[in-house]
């Protein structure tokens, strides 16, 4: 388990959640090139979404219109 506070790249609200990452997925992920869905596949799209640009899923869904499906 591992915490992370981000800042959402649009609204710029900052929260911050526990996530069931290990660094190693981490470190894969953002360091190591590994796609996010594959290095941590156990995360919902949602928490992979907020994890790589601070958005949370009703942001998303009021900016964009729709359920975020791409990750």
């Amino acid at each position: 388990m591992q915490t992370f506070t981000m800042r959402s790249i649009l609204s710029g609200i900052e929260t911050t959640k526990t996530l069931d990452v290990t660094k190693q997925q981490y470190n894969d992920w953002k360091h190591n090139g590994v796609l996010i869905q594959k290095a941590m596949p156990q995360l919902s799209a949602d928490d992979r979404e907020w994890l790589m640009t601070g958005m949370h899923a009703v942001e998303w869904d009021n900016i964009f219109g729709g359920k975020n499906e791409s990750v």
